[in-house]
């Protein structure tokens, strides 16, 4: 699915709505990175209650008010957060939305239920997709089988081609 940057809705959010976005970051991102001090966030709107917020030289995809993540394109902060690796066989599911099952992860980061968890693949170890943890890993390693992470943002979604187009305005 190609999405036209035409079709986007552009905007720049209000100061009370910044705070809100900002507060909801430094609760699931803390300790994590810096979050920058502004007044300004640009949204691009890819579906209602879906957008990509650009936050000075931060990219975050928001999914929800309680759930903001880093955007997949921006390595140097999907590197502070928790990880899992999957075997090359989880691959094509997880790009195409599936939730990490535990029979395709082979190695665990430390992470607690609700955070944010970023997949890589073991080969290269590009990033595949950002989610919210199901399970501690500590319980998660133990598992034989079951859902681990929910996928929320992964390659070649809507936000991941839909950045393609904002990234020459930006």
């Amino acid at each position: 699915m190609t999405i036209s940057i035409s079709c986007l809705k552009t905007y720049v959010i209000s100061k009370k709505d910044t705070e809100k976005i900002l507060k909801t970051i430094g609760i699931g991102w803390e300790d994590k990175i810096s979050i920058p001090k502004t007044k300004n966030i640009k949204v691009f709107e890819i579906e209602e209650n879906k957008s990509i917020l650009v936050i000075d030289s931060l990219v975050a995809v928001f999914i929800s008010e309680e759930i903001i993540l880093p955007f997949l394109g921006r390595t140097e902060v999907l590197e502070k957060f928790p990880s899992v690796i999957v075997d090359s066989g989880s691959i094509k599911f997880i790009c195409n939305g599936a939730k990490v099952l535990r029979p395709g992860i082979v190695e665990f980061g430390e992470f607690k239920k609700n955070d944010i968890v970023v997949v890589k693949e073991e080969k290269y170890g590009k990033y595949l997709s950002v989610g919210i943890a199901l399970e501690d890993s500590i319980n998660a390693k133990e598992l034989q089988k079951g859902q681990i992470i929910n996928n929320l943002h992964y390659v070649g979604d809507k936000f991941w081609n839909a950045f393609k187009e904002i990234s020459f305005r930006l």
